[in-house]
């Protein structure tokens, strides 16, 4: 019999969780934010969902969340037209960035000196957070509230997702538009991934993957409902979608089959990633909760553990689970 999908489920939250993040692994594991229209990201264990903080400061539903690689610093984008930056030990906020509009999406470049914003005033913004005092680069182009902003391509390029329904390449150096893709809906979410240079982009019901150098596309597959997000495993074995009618869907990504779908939310869900090791999933969604998955059913790591069919005895022909506790934040 097959093993049952049983998820992690971390509340504390109030209102829709929109956005999620893991850092990079650490000496100390990995980490996990949330960005939650009840303006409290929260931090926690990655492989766990243990809650570790929440950061106080925001006057508005927060969009967007993220922390750099080595965990050490969170940014947050919200609607009281501000983003701020965060020391993700002590929780303090180090910074905060007045913007004209809400803000939607910050993303740090990989060495941290500098964060990249932008949201609903249409342009990219570039801070210098080893110069808090400079005024940041403004990239304008987009006739539309820009939904997410990522670096790209080493932090030499900027791919942009906006209401516009385009996605935009930008050169860092010269600020220009290098190439512009145009979808027939507004784009719900794009990811990417550096090894590869793959981008995973989000429409309707289509989940798309395209080269982010080229912009060219690899391959696309239709989900059964429309698609809010989408996360692409480390490996490049599975691919993970979760959208409007509140399940998650796992695709093999070389034939594009579905392999498996979950239901374990209350409401659509907003927000899917896979963990920097790939042997988690979260999901973030409109019932104000994340939950964590296992990719691989069954195995033992984190708080699941493993039960073996010989384990359970000759006279138990019922398949037995590891148990999962709620985490409560």
């Amino acid at each position: 019999m097959a093993m049952r999908q049983t998820p992690l489920t971390c509340s504390g939250h109030t209102r829709p969780v929109v956005d999620l993040a893991f850092s990079g692994i650490t000496p100390f594991g990995y980490f996990l934010i949330s960005a939650c229209k009840d303006g409290k990201p929260m931090l926690r264990q990655g492989d766990t969902g243990d809650w570790i903080g929440t950061f106080l400061g925001h006057k508005g539903a927060v969009w967007g969340a993220t922390l750099n690689m080595d965990a050490t610093k969170a940014a947050t984008a919200a609607a009281d037209f501000t983003a701020k930056v965060w020391d993700s030990v002590s929780g303090d906020e180090v910074l905060s960035l007045a913007h004209k509009h809400i803000v939607k999406s910050v993303t740090f470049t990989q060495d941290s000196n500098h964060l990249l914003t932008a949201g609903n005033d249409k342009l990219l913004r570039i801070y210098d957070l080893s110069n808090t005092d400079a005024a940041p680069q403004e990239i304008a182009g987009h006739g539309a509230a820009i939904k997410k902003a990522l670096w790209c391509n080493n932090d030499k390029q900027i791919l942009s997702a906006a209401d516009d329904k385009t996605i935009r390449l930008w050169d860092r150096t010269s600020m220009d538009e290098v190439k512009t893709l145009t979808f027939d809906t507004t784009v719900s979410s794009m990811e990417y991934m550096a090894d590869g240079e793959i981008l995973v982009i989000t429409y309707g019901k289509t989940i798309a993957f395209y080269n982010a150098l080229s912009l060219e596309l690899i391959k696309t597959v239709e989900a059964p409902a429309p698609i809010n997000s989408a996360s692409l495993h480390p490996e490049k074995d599975f691919f993970v979608a979760g959208g409007e009618d509140f399940k998650l869907y796992k695709f093999d990504y070389s034939t594009m089959e579905e392999l498996e779908s979950y239901k374990g939310h209350f409401g659509p869900v907003h927000c899917v990633r896979f963990s920097p090791d790939g042997e988690l999933y979260a999901s973030g969604s409109e019932d104000g909760t994340l939950r964590l998955w296992q990719t691989a059913v069954g195995k033992t790591y984190g708080l699941w553990k493993c039960v073996l069919p010989e384990d359970l005895g000759a006279d138990n022909s019922e398949q037995m689970y590891g148990s999962t506790p709620e985490i409560k934040a």
